[in-house]
């Protein structure tokens, strides 16, 4: 019998006989041959009632592993349900595992697909670069080259260089913060330092391009976050709406405290955000229809995850009187 070979069954059987064996022993000491029989006749009937319920339990146990052997691999519906105790136990918590299993397996699959498509965006976005960089730099190999054409080649390689090195940097930040492997820190940040750290790399860029950019804080703003990520975040904010204003224009960041959140609201005044553009504007990748031939579309995506991290959010919309407005607010407590 199939069953028989099964130690703990087996076990169980000369457990059985063993315990046989000595009542029917007692009971020929005591009462004689005739008692010891029918001790030996029940205690086989009790064995035989055993090992038949034994049977039917692994047959359950069977059942029940074929189940879920058939949901692991991919096919539709639910466990049978069991009305004792311990089968019950069991199905109930395989019952609570296999739905956590799916919705694992399909997260997988979604980062694996969203790895791919990044992998792939981020492939097309520095072939456009590095094709470049290979003619320019077949042109600077070129013999005889003007002075003025020289530098001029220069320049665009070291702009070239600056946009693939920037890209790579942020893929990589991304990257850490997908991970996991980022501690942000949990300290008071000025609001106002915030805002003039983040503007101080793009000081030359806006006297260049004409762009005025006023800030408005009262003094005193403060929130418990991380002032380097903070930074990246805003930074990459103030970038966005430096390439979207047009010469001659400006950009106004606006610092306010309630006793809920401390709120960073930055404004411009370039055309604005398409109204299909807004439900996706954070999304990797993602060019909206001003973008510029220079966009990657991760900057904005760099900026809401930190921003979240840090127990905020960011909001993108239109001005009233037009042009993009950006909202940061950190929240004084858990939201």
């Amino acid at each position: 019998m199939k069953l028989l070979r099964n130690p703990e069954v087996r076990r169980g059987l000369l457990l059985w006989a063993a315990a046989a064996a000595l009542l029917a022993a007692g009971a020929a000491w005591t009462a004689g041959p005739a008692a010891a029989g029918w001790v030996l006749a029940a205690a086989c009937g009790l064995a035989a009632l055993h090992l038949a319920e034994t049977r039917r339990r692994y047959r359950q146990l069977a059942r029940l592993a074929g189940e879920l052997e058939e949901m692991l691999h991919g096919a539709e519906g639910s466990l049978e349900r069991y009305r004792e105790g311990e089968l019950a136990i069991l199905q109930n918590q395989l019952a609570k595992m296999v739905p956590r299993l799916r919705e694992q397996a399909e997260a997988l699959g979604r980062d694996k697909r969203f790895l791919a498509d990044a992998m792939a965006d981020l492939s097309h976005q520095l072939r456009t670069p590095l094709t470049s960089l290979e003619l320019t730099a077949a042109l600077l190999a070129r013999e005889p080259l003007e002075e003025g054409r020289r530098r001029q080649l220069t320049g665009e390689l070291r702009r070239l260089l600056q946009r693939v090195d920037w890209l790579v940097e942020t893929m990589l930040k991304l990257s850490r913060l997908d991970a996991g492997t980022v501690t942000m820190a949990r300290e008071p940040v000025d609001a106002a330092e915030l805002v003039a750290q983040a503007a101080a790399p793009l000081a030359v860029p806006l006297d260049l391009r004409d762009i005025t950019l006023t800030v408005e804080a009262a003094g005193g703003e403060t929130f418990t976050g991380d002032m380097a990520w903070s930074v990246e975040a805003l930074g990459n904010i103030l970038k966005n709406c430096m390439e979207h204003t047009p010469p001659g224009g400006a950009i106004r960041v606006q610092v306010r405290q309630t006793p809920i959140f401390t709120e960073i609201a930055v404004a411009d005044t370039g055309p604005g955000i398409a109204p299909e553009d807004l439900p996706r504007l954070f999304e990797r990748f993602y060019r909206g229809r001003h973008a510029g031939d220079g966009s990657v579309g991760i900057g904005l995506a760099l900026a809401r995850q930190i921003v979240a991290m840090e127990n905020g959010t960011i909001q993108a919309a239109n001005g009233r009187g037009g042009g993009a407005v950006f909202t940061l607010r950190f929240y004084h407590g858990t939201v």
